[in-house]
């Protein structure tokens, strides 16, 4: 999908102000999120940082970038599909945000306040679905939303998913003890 073919609102065709350099905006928005750096450190190369910053925040508000991963989702290797969850760590003033813990992911395990992500990837290793819970939620109870409408040749998973938390699709779990362990 490219920057220039409309998948990015800012076009000429639309009314109000018009967005320039839509591929230059694309770029400084992945260098941020590649490098986890703060938007104010972004290279002047890309432009402003704070109309940068409220363009990439008034795009999530509209529901663009779920359009956008959900195309870019759609072109995937259905040879398996792989599964599984990662824990961030919380800094302990992360609670303090507007609205308080009950608006974020984040919740108590061993380690303090954390979230989790939980996450479902093609043969490629290119990101499928994801989802983001508190920390102390066990790693299959997101399984089944994941895998909802998704057909694949195997699936790939470690033991957490080895429970009767969720039900995995008869021919699904055939094809996986056949090819993986029979």
């Amino acid at each position: 999908m490219r920057a220039d073919q409309g998948s990015v609102p800012g076009k000429v065709s639309d009314p109000g102000r018009t967005g320039l350099y839509n591929r230059l905006f694309l770029k400084g928005c992945l260098w941020v999120l590649r490098s986890s750096a703060y938007w104010f450190d972004l290279p002047e190369r890309y432009g402003n940082w704070k109309t940068l910053h409220r363009r990439f925040s008034r795009l999530c508000h509209a529901g663009v970038w779920e359009r956008v991963f959900t195309a870019l989702a759609a072109d995937r290797d259905k040879a398996y599909m792989m599964i599984d969850s990662a824990i961030v760590r919380a800094h302990p003033h992360a609670t303090k945000g507007k609205g308080g813990a009950q608006n974020q992911a984040l919740g108590r395990s061993r380690g303090g306040l954390a979230t989790k992500i939980h996450t479902l990837a093609d043969s490629q290793g290119r990101l499928l679905r994801f989802i983001i819970t508190s920390g102390q939620l066990h790693d299959a109870t997101q399984a089944s939303a994941l895998l909802e409408g998704q057909t694949a040749g195997a699936l790939i998973a470690d033991k957490a998913y080895d429970c009767d938390c969720f039900e995995l699709p008869r021919d699904l779990w055939r094809r996986f003890l056949s090819d993986f362990i029979g």
